[in-house]
Order: structure tokens, then C-alpha cells, then sequence
């Protein structure tokens, strides 16, 4: 019975997705797991207490995503009160999240609007797929009967915090080699494989449309949770065809970019920061003299 009855509703909502004017919205939690030992620094609990609340005000956050059969855009629900968006670390994390992510599914590209630093860009690339593997898995998510698949997702330099302490650990190491053995060391990193990370996604073809939030789309229903390293997002509320239905634009303001070069635009400046942090602690910490 409980197999008829899903077969049941997969008929329905696939007549109402087959309708030109089906719209729906998916509204996700992003939460981010911690390093509470924070690379093994020595801090103070009050200095651990206030790098805990800027890192939860910087990846707990509510995305919404409005979708049709072809056309998708993901925004957070509410942005950052005033006043938490003008340190550099704020500044440096607001570019590593869009404000806007529009997707075509049928023109196979994407336009990402992001703020980075105080400047606007306005990411337009195509859309890369993921070799999605599907596995016999099941579970709910609310009232919508989910399948479990499985990709692996390269890590773009500028999102891999592992790779980020390197390059601050080789900085400071530069100084005690010489400069032949720095460029060596330079190209060796440059032609180090790329890392990836294993993404595991929950469908439901109760919803049979290949969309999902933020760049992740593909599979056969949408996407209802993501897991990506220490990073999960989770949709608490679908609207299917409200009466009011949303605007779906597709963002236009910002410096036109390709992804490559938002990227090596990103990377130049958390290079220069990493730099800054470390002629501060050279100069006698935070306190010192700023170049």
C-alpha cells in the first residue's frame, strides 16, 4: 500500500510540475560544524567564546530557493544586521557566499552575485555537473520520502582551509631558504592535485524537477540536504504554486567575471591578508605596528 501511495504522489506532482506556471519554494538551514581546538592555538576562553560567534554569524545562515522546471535563484532569507559586516574577517567570508545564485538548468549556466571587500561581482560561468551515484537509500525529510546519493566535488584553493595554513606555514619558512628553493617549492605547489571532498545529497522525486540549493542540481528530484565536509544544508519548508507567485530574476549588477577569475581575484587578496597577519605578529601581534 505504502508503495501504491507514493506512485500515487509522484503522479500528481508530476502533472502540477508539468504545468508552464509551476513555481515552488525551498527553504534551507546552513549550519557549519567547528574546530573547537581551532588548530591548536592558545587561546583564552573569552578569545575562543568570540571566534565561536563570528564563525556561527558567518555559516549558520536561511537560503531560500525559488524554483521552476528550468530556472532556479538562491538568496539568504536575511542578511547580517549593520554594524557585523565591516571587519576583515566579515568581509573576507561575505565573498565565499552569494547573495544571489541564479541557474538555468535548460542553458546549461549560472550567474553569481557576490559582495567581496566591498565590491560587487557578478560571477556568469557554465554550470559544472556532478557524476552523481545513486544508492539504495531512503529516508523522510518532513513529509517527503527522500533517496540517498553520492559525488566527489574538487575544492577550489580559495575554499580549502587546509591549504590556506600551508601557505601561511610556507611564508614564514620562506625566510629561512633561498629564493631558488622558494620557486621550487612555488611550482611544486602549483601542480599539486586539486583536493575533493565526497558530497552527500537526499532527493525526492515527490518533486521530480533536477534543481537543488546553491550549485548543487543534477539528480532526478529536488535536492532536499546537503552534507560537504563539515557544512550541511537542510530544507525545512517547501511552498509548491503559491498563489502569489515570486520574482525569479536573474541577477545583473556587479563586475562581470568568470569564475576563474573571481577565484585568482580572491586567492591575490587572501594572500595579502595572510601576509598582513603576518608581519602583525612579526611587528608584537595585533597590537603592533600596521604596514
Amino acid at each position: 500500500m505504502k508503495r501504491i501511495h507514493y506512485i500515487a504522489i509522484f503522479l500528481v506532482v508530476s502533472c502540477v510540475a508539468k504545468a508552464q506556471d509551476f513555481q515552488g519554494q525551498a527553504f534551507y538551514f546552513s549550519k557549519t560544524s567547528m574546530d573547537t581546538n581551532f588548530g591548536g592555538r592558545q587561546l583564552s576562553e573569552d578569545q575562543k567564546k568570540a571566534i565561536a560567534e563570528r564563525m556561527k554569524s558567518a555559516f549558520e545562515k536561511t537560503f531560500v530557493l525559488t524554483f521552476t522546471k528550468e530556472e532556479s535563484l538562491y538568496k539568504e532569507e536575511a542578511q547580517l544586521e549593520a554594524g557585523q559586516g565591516g571587519s576583515p574577517w566579515a568581509s573576507m567570508m561575505s565573498g565565499f557566499t552569494s547573495n544571489n545564485y541564479y541557474k538555468n538548468i535548460k542553458e546549461n549556466r549560472y550567474a553569481d552575485q557576490r559582495e567581496f571587500y566591498g565590491k560587487n561581482f557578478l560571477i556568469k560561468d557554465s554550470l559544472v555537473k556532478l557524476e552523481w551515484e545513486l544508492v539504495n537509500e531512503t529516508k523522510k525529510i518532513g513529509n517527503y520520502t527522500c533517496f540517498k546519493a553520492i559525488a566527489k566535488k574538487e575544492i577550489p584553493e580559495i575554499m580549502d582551509w587546509r591549504a590556506m595554513r600551508q601557505r601561511a606555514r610556507e611564508r614564514r619558512e620562506e625566510k629561512s631558504t633561498d629564493n631558488e628553493e622558494a620557486n621550487n617549492s612555488s611550482e611544486i605547489n602549483a601542480n599539486e592535485t586539486p583536493r575533493t571532498e565526497e558530497i552527500t545529497a537526499w532527493y525526492t522525486p515527490e518533486i521530480p524537477i533536477n534543481q537543488g540549493p546553491n550549485d548543487y542540481w543534477g539528480l532526478p528530484g529536488l535536492i532536499l540536504e546537503i552534507q560537504q565536509g563539515r557544512t550541511t544544508l537542510l530544507c525545512t519548508k517547501i511552498v509548491l504554486n503559491a498563489k502569489e507567485k515570486e520574482d525569479l530574476k536573474e541577477p545583473s549588477k556587479g563586475k562581470e567575471v568568470t569564475q576563474e577569475e573571481f577565484d585568482a581575484i580572491a586567492k591575490e587578496k587572501i594572500d595579502e591578508m595572510i601576509e598582513q597577519f603576518r608581519n602583525r605578529r612579526r611587528g608584537g601581534g595585533f597590537g603592533g605596528p600596521r604596514n
